[in-house]
């Protein structure tokens, strides 16, 4: 296989992983609002999965995908594939790849651990976590730290909302308007579902920041949870299932439709 190839098969193996994982989190999520001890974010959902008939080996595509899509997000990052150039709007576009390759690539490296190790190796991980954030909030105005980490998530959620509503992703693919009729529609709802757990992720942090309070840091889990308790919020967990489900859609697509420029420098065959 040529390296023009491989970079194709590394990154819509990644995309496809991504949608599989989302697709996991918004069906736990859907059955956690009849019953909430149901996971609801990535690491537990793995955990639930590991459980089923097949689940190791459902487990093992995970990461390998995972693996493929982190490489395929540096790889963005780093040799600016899609052309997002160096002015001030590109690095920052750029930047949240790199870390989206990093988050991805720790979670496949979470799940390898599973496989390897058992599920009791992940709450060691999870305790050193908190310990590791009871330590940063010890120290005088840490609060004001966590107030600059939450502007991450707000950013990412803020972007994410912006290219649903726009419709911005559009550019990337390459599939007829019959395909783009059914797929836009989903993909929006999905991008818009992602972006408003990512904004509701930074409010918690920012509330952690601001009780200064050694917790976990929030994550999906606890957004969706903050969901559930408001009144009525088994419907609007629902809705944000489903939205979630739609943003596993939209990374199927991105698998299939996906324009994967080549153009890297020094690289042949592109």
């Amino acid at each position: 296989m040529s390296p023009h190839q491989s970079l194709i098969v590394l990154a819509r193996g990644g995309y496809a992983a991504r949608g599989v994982l989302y697709l996991i989190i918004g069906i736990f999520a859907l059955l956690a609002a009849q019953d909430s001890t149901k996971p609801k974010d990535s690491h537990k959902s793995l955990e639930a999965l590991l459980g089923q008939p097949f689940g190791y080996f459902l487990v093992g595509l995970v990461v390998a995908g995972l693996l493929a899509f982190a490489g395929w997000r540096v790889l963005q990052a780093t040799r600016d594939v899609d052309h997002h150039g160096k002015d001030f709007k590109g690095l920052i576009i750029r930047a949240g790849l790199l870390a989206g390759g990093l988050v991805n690539g720790a979670l496949a490296f979470f799940a390898l651990g599973l496989l390897l190790s058992g599920i009791g190796s992940s709450d060691d991980s999870g305790g050193q976590t908190k310990d590791w954030l009871a330590h940063l909030l010890s120290w005088k105005h840490s609060n004001l730290l966590v107030y600059l980490i939450a502007l991450v998530p707000f950013g990412v959620g803020v972007a994410h909302i912006i290219k649903g509503w726009k419709a911005s992703f559009e550019k990337y693919f390459e599939a007829d308007e019959d395909v783009m009729r059914y797929v836009r529609p989903v993909s929006r709802v999905g991008l818009i579902a992602r972006g408003a757990v990512f904004i509701e992720i930074a409010v918690l942090l920012a509330v952690s920041g601001s009780a200064y309070e050694a917790v976990d840091p929030p994550g999906m889990k606890e957004a969706l949870d903050a969901l559930q308790n408001l009144p009525a919020g088994w419907l609007i967990l629902i809705v944000m299932a489903l939205g979630l489900i739609a943003f596993s859609v939209y990374s199927f697509a991105e698998a299939f439709w996906r324009k994967i420029n080549m153009e890297v420098p020094g690289m042949k065959g592109a």
